[in-house]
């Protein structure tokens, strides 16, 4: 059995195709559980990300639409400012 690698809140967020400040807000809306810290920053499993992405897009499949990237409103997929 393998340990899941942690990584911070930024690095999460670019694998997942997000911004750090949606990775944040998840965390305040109690969509995502950080697995550790590291000092003081927070740590996260990936697959955790990915499964809270999928949730704020309520299940899609694929990166249609906006893709998780700010639009001409200045605000990513999920209403949080880029």
């Amino acid at each position: 059995m393998t340990t899941p690698t942690l990584l911070t809140g930024a690095l999460a967020a670019t694998e997942a195709g997000v911004s750090p400040a949606t990775i944040r807000k998840w965390v305040q809306l109690g969509r995502l559980s950080p697995a550790g810290k590291q000092g003081r920053a927070q740590l996260f499993r990936l697959e955790d990300v990915f499964a809270a992405e999928r949730d704020a897009r309520g299940g899609r499949v694929g990166r249609g639409g906006q893709g998780g990237r700010p639009g001409a409103s200045g605000r990513d997929a999920h209403g949080v400012h880029a």
